[in-house]
């Protein structure tokens, strides 16, 4: 099975620019993620970084200074300018509301389409975490080589455990591409299975985590696009004709409330797949999505006494485990619980168990239908 390339002369297909989606309110994380305040501006894991910062540091290396492209909600705009001092105005886009991922994506690839003719991007979640960065880029690498053979390509997790919290994508055959050696074709996607599935997909074996990694020739991606969403495609063209031009603006406040909300998944990855168009890159690099309390769990410190958050806030932990995450400048004790949640802020504080952690956006949905958007 090969790939069309488009028949598009590649005047700098090599190439490539990152696309970091900054958004979501991590609701799963209240009351440390806010809307004000969302996850990928925290330092989550002790880091000294924020998620955002974190990942925008392990991209550089692969894309060069001027190689990353952050789109954000106009809320957070200045936030992440001030966390990125590095990244140029133009290169990082502001969407007035939120039109889910397809808009966000494809939006920042006709962007870097005209800037950069035949050009390679891949999105990659500002509120992830990645432990082994040398393997990631050794994924990367090859998942842009696929990319240039003109496949839409995920990056897909080796699973270490039955998830029941991620997509999962189900590999086929090899595609023997020059470059990239671990490169298979995506039978399909899959929804998040039940336990027992999820079960019998790690037995059958050739099943990967659905990290929502997306690597594509930018015309590659916009031709999916045109395909399969063509009114959103035309929306984006708009928009992107216009974004570094004094009209920018003007076409921004008319044209981006009418693009269709959808996910990139469901706009491009999942038709594109059932024609044989996808590939996947499977790679294991300690990748998490610090979706709730139970995953941060695994990934704070162990020390009985952690600096979390800065600000003296200190937690001191005795015969216990799980998370415990402090408010600013004071102490949180924790004695004699096992995998328990308490996390201290100045106007809320959560305790629930780590089985429970899924279930911590339900508090939001209440406070919301409480109208306490104060604390939202």
């Amino acid at each position: 099975m090969t790939a069309t390339s488009g028949g598009r002369a590649e005047a700098g297909a090599g190439e490539f620019v990152a696309i970091v989606p900054a958004g979501g309110a991590g609701t799963r994380l209240w009351p440390l993620s806010r809307a004000v305040r969302p996850k990928f501006l925290l330092d989550l894991t002790g880091a000294g970084r924020s998620l955002l910062q974190q990942t925008v540091d392990r991209l550089t290396p692969l894309t060069g200074i001027g190689g990353v492209l952050v789109v954000t909600g106009g809320a957070h705009a200045a936030a992440v300018a001030e966390q990125l001092p590095e990244l140029a105005p133009g290169d990082l886009l502001a969407e007035p509301s939120p039109r889910d991922s397809a808009a966000a994506i494809g939006l920042a690839a006709a962007v870097a389409e005209r800037r950069r003719p035949g050009v390679v991007v891949g999105s990659f979640a500002a509120d992830h975490v990645v432990h082994d960065v040398a393997t990631f880029h050794a994924a990367v690498r090859e998942a842009v080589a696929t990319a240039r053979a003109g496949y839409v390509v995920t990056i897909g997790i080796e699973p270490d455990r039955p998830a029941t919290a991620f997509g999962y994508i189900k590999t086929g055959e090899p595609l023997g591409v020059e470059g990239a050696p671990s490169a298979h074709a995506v039978r399909s996607f899959v929804e998040k299975p039940d336990a027992a599935t999820a079960v019998a997909y790690l037995a059958e074996g050739g099943y990967r985590w659905n990290a929502g990694m997306f690597v594509a020739r930018a015309d590659v991606l916009l031709g999916e696009l045109a395909a399969h969403r063509p009114e959103l495609h035309a929306g984006i063209v708009k928009l992107a004709d216009a974004w570094d031009t004094p009209d920018r603006d003007t076409v921004l406040e008319a044209v981006w409330p009418t693009l269709e909300k959808v996910a990139i998944d469901y706009a491009v990855a999942e038709p594109a797949a059932a024609a044989g168009r996808v590939a996947v890159v499977p790679a294991s690099f300690g990748w998490d999505d610090v979706g709730d309390f139970a995953a941060l769990a695994t990934l704070l410190p162990a020390d009985a006494e952690v600096r979390v958050l800065g600000d003296g806030a200190h937690v001191l932990s005795r015969e216990s485990s799980g998370v415990a995450v402090p408010g600013h400048g004071r102490l949180l004790a924790v004695l004699g619980l096992d995998d328990v949640v308490v996390v201290d802020t100045p106007d809320a504080v959560l305790v629930t168990t780590r089985a429970r952690a899924q279930d911590v956006k339900s508090v939001v949905e209440a406070l919301r239908a409480l109208g306490r958007s104060d604390l939202l």
